[in-house]
């Protein structure tokens, strides 16, 4: 994982930490695998649900989270009892392969885990397309997954589909402006900025906004970028994504947003081999350019002034991209106006806009995704069909 995402080895070993967290918690739902008994109108009837399989999947999984990414998807998927075939993607190929090395070691029956190496536009498209594929999981773009659920409209599979975020960090006026300057870094910059999670829109009560910003800004600055483990994060997964989110804030800058730290990428010697880019903080974009609603998936976030409680929570909700949303606020009555009237998938408060456990659903609304929920047991709905059975009985006959 450290070597294909240039992530320091204490990163990758969270990752890694985290999908074995992952493989205990589904290894516990195996021996649960609930059903439901129903309840009938009609006498000497008993009905039920059972799950059953679907059959076989294709997983198509990220390369931020190459290891964990996978988990979350095949665990699930093979308690249900599926085979599934794994799209590497085309960044971080060894992961999955590894893995299923892995499983096969444990005793997963051959030929219930495959992985396939390639472009999305050629073997992808063409996994999906293939007609004995019978549920389709992705993590990854907008593009794709609308590309996706034409490829399978005419045989009605399956499809789940997270599809990133443009997360709004909120901080009030009565917010611990450290506490909340400290997490707000950690959700811009979280693995080079290169998760669905991260807050990429730093939104700010008008009346804090500059103690907020000095404070914040300081943090930025200290930040230390490189594959050590004394980094704070790491590499850009590759060249064009790098000159696509440089590009990205170049343009943002001409339309008037002032840059406020980092756009450049680093070309000393200690990082001159992988694709680092400085960490980036900017203001003043107005919330319908391109760089506020467009997920950029790298260490770029933006910050917003706001007068109010209002104010934020329209900010908050002006994006087509509806996945997670933090609130810092002393206010319950904050706290829990911004839950309920948020539109994300995931709400969280003081605390930072990313962060997960395996027995949590994750997704989002809106462009973020299609209403599916991984991990947890609410995955256990897309990787499993119900069926209801109903018996009739005649206790004359006994």
């Amino acid at each position: 994982v450290a070597r294909e995402c240039g992530k320091a080895r204490k990163d990758a070993k969270g990752e890694v930490d985290a999908a074995y967290e992952c493989a205990l918690f589904f290894a516990g739902e195996g021996r649960r695998y609930f059903g439901e008994v129903l309840s009938t109108a009609h006498q000497h009837r008993s009905v039920s649900l059972v799950r059953e399989s679907i059959g076989v999947g294709a997983l198509l999984t990220p390369f931020n989270n190459p290891f964990a990414g996978i988990v979350w998807k095949a665990f699930p998927a093979l308690l249900c009892g599926n085979a599934v075939v794994i799209k590497a993607h085309e960044d971080t190929p060894y992961a999955p392969i590894l893995l299923a090395k892995i499983l096969g070691l444990a005793g997963v029956p051959k030929g219930a885990v495959a992985v396939v190496q390639g472009e999305g536009g050629t073997v992808g498209k063409a996994l999906v397309a293939d007609p004995h594929i019978r549920f389709v999981s992705l993590t990854g773009s907008v593009e794709t997954g609308r590309s996706i659920l034409k490829e399978t409209a005419n045989r009605l599979a399956k499809v789940s589909i997270e599809a990133g975020g443009k997360n709004p960090f909120v901080v009030c006026d009565d917010a611990d402006l450290d506490r909340a300057a400290t997490l707000a870094v950690q959700s811009a910059f979280i693995d080079a900025g290169q998760r669905c999670a991260a807050g990429s829109r730093v939104i700010v009560f008008d009346a804090v906004y500059d103690k907020f910003k000095e404070r914040f800004l300081k943090k930025v600055n200290a930040l230390r970028v490189g594959v050590e483990d004394g980094d704070d994060f790491g590499a850009l997964i590759n060249e064009k994504r790098l000159k696509g989110i440089l590009a990205s804030v170049s343009g943002a800058v001409q339309r008037g947003a002032a840059l406020l730290a980092g756009g450049f990428r680093y070309t000393d010697s200690r990082r001159r081999r992988g694709y680092f880019l400085a960490p980036t903080v900017l203001e003043n974009a107005g919330p319908q350019d391109e760089i506020s609603r467009r997920e950029l998936f790298g260490p770029v976030t933006c910050l917003y002034r706001v007068k109010n409680l209002r104010q934020a929570i329209a900010l908050a909700n002006d994006a087509e991209l509806k996945l997670t949303g933090a609130i810092h606020t002393g206010s319950i009555n904050r706290a829990h106006t911004f839950i309920r009237e948020y539109e994300g998938g995931v709400v969280r408060v003081n605390g930072p806009t990313h962060g997960s456990e395996p027995h949590m659903p994750f997704g989002g609304r809106g462009l973020s995704g299609n209403g599916w929920r991984e991990p947890g047991t609410k995955a256990l709905e897309f990787y499993s069909e119900w069926k209801q059975v109903s018996i009739d009985y005649d206790p004359e006959k006994v």
